[in-house]
């Protein structure tokens, strides 16, 4: 029957052509943006190579630090001092790793090759960061704790500075010079894309190399830094984020005298994010983020999918006359939907792979582009999982109420409609 089925459906796209045209651009147009956004989305959250312990790699990214001395009242906001990271979050109990950074948002440092300026993003990391993250080694490999202890002038550098200082050519053993620094380089990764804020750079040293040594100072709570707390299991994360809450009523203020109040959290990205699009100084709120997102998402797929039921209302009424001589001749309600969803998803499935292909080339021509730094997009297994269950949404959805309505006319009522 499905056979039959699946003949007719071909049959009626060819004789109706501009009608499966209209259908076709609505479902491959729609999936094609949905895809691409949520492919987009995948290469920020997902766990995708350097970042694919997500499910157990909290952050401290912020801290906001409101004093009140009588009636004056202050705040601060931003980065966190590496002495108060190295205090209060290195000594988490229980917990695998705990690594700690200089943060993202800095200007990059200018360096010269043969009189060319080379501008750099410049990471200062300890040797755990190497251990949390699994970062793509091409050359040699990371860093570790001693060099950083022991300030060795070593560095790590992704291919695309590779290629900047020295072509074609190996780097490792080699020296670059950054921000008026000579480094050896240990190691070359793969390129990291920029929406990975928290393990991007283009070349990582140790934080024991910093010309000035304002990461010691510990009457300050806040600086440049940022740590990642990686839990031994999955199930050890809210373990860690109240631990993280217990050291933070702890901490000791350079002005004792006065009303302090800290507000920071052990995060994961999307909870950083969340808190700073809908969430408070208090709470992240990740599942408020979240519903926009399926909404937006939600309210994209509604009106194709009401224009598509409108169109099928119309196909099926101009179909008027099949379906009374097919109920004449004793066709049941069952097998009339049947044949009409069948059409439905099979075109809802063309469509969708017509938007699989469009999104590939989309996604191809943004990695091209170079409007996002070292990107590289492609759609893996989740991306197709997603795009799949939304073409069968639009087919089964789209497909189901006309056929549903058609097959309840009487086939006198059906024959009357064709006249």
């Amino acid at each position: 029957m499905l056979k039959n089925y699946v003949k007719t459906a071909f049959k009626v796209f060819l004789r109706r052509k501009f009608f499966t045209f209209i259908s076709l651009f609505a479902i491959s147009f729609t999936l094609t943006v949905l895809m691409v956004a949520t492919a987009l989305l995948d290469h920020v959250f997902g766990p995708l190579p350097p970042e694919v312990k997500t499910d157990r790699t909290l952050g401290v990214y912020e801290l906001r630090w409101e004093v009140e001395a009588g009636d004056s009242r202050s705040a601060q906001d931003g980065p966190i001092s590496y002495a108060f990271l190295d205090r209060y979050v290195r000594t988490l109990p229980d917990v695998e790793r705990v690594s700690i950074f200089t943060h993202f948002f800095s200007s990059p440092v200018t360096s010269y090759k043969d009189g060319e300026k080379i501008e750099s993003y410049l990471r200062r990391t300890d040797g755990e960061f190497w251990k949390i993250f699994e970062f793509n080694f091409v050359e040699g490999g990371p860093f570790t704790t001693q060099d950083e202890k022991d300030a060795n002038f070593v560095a790590v550098i992704n291919e695309a500075t590779r290629k900047r200082f020295f072509g074609d050519q190996s780097a490792a053993g080699k020296t670059v010079e950054v921000d008026g620094q000579r480094f050896r380089v240990v190691g070359v990764v793969a390129n990291v894309p920029i929406f990975r804020p928290v393990p991007f750079a283009d070349i990582w040293v140790p934080i024991s190399t910093s010309k000035t040594r304002d990461h010691l100072d510990r009457q300050n709570l806040l600086g440049g830094f940022q740590a990642l707390v990686l839990a031994r299991k999955p199930s050890d994360v809210p373990r860690t984020k109240e631990a993280f809450r217990v050291s933070l009523s702890r901490v000791e203020f350079p002005n004792p005298g006065h009303t302090n109040r800290l507000y920071a959290q052990a995060e994961t990205f999307f909870e950083a994010v969340s808190q700073r699009l809908v969430g408070s100084k208090e709470e992240s709120h990740p599942e408020r983020l979240l519903a926009v997102i399926v909404g937006f998402m939600i309210l994209f797929m509604l009106l194709p999918t009401i224009n598509l039921i409108n169109l099928n209302v119309s196909r099926i009424l101009e179909r008027a006359s099949e379906i009374g001589v097919r109920k004449t001749f004793g066709a049941s309600s069952r097998t009339l939907i049947g044949q009409f969803v069948v059409e439905n998803v099979l075109l809802t499935l063309i469509g969708g792979l017509i938007g699989f292909i469009l999104s590939f080339l989309v996604l191809q021509m943004l990695t091209h582009s170079g409007l996002i730094q070292y990107a590289e997009f492609h759609i893996n297994h989740r991306i197709f999982l997603y795009g799949l269950l939304i073409a069968l949404f639009f087919g089964v959805f789209s497909g189901v109420y006309p056929a549903y309505k058609m097959s309840r006319l009487h086939p006198a009522e059906a024959l009357r409609r064709r006249a």
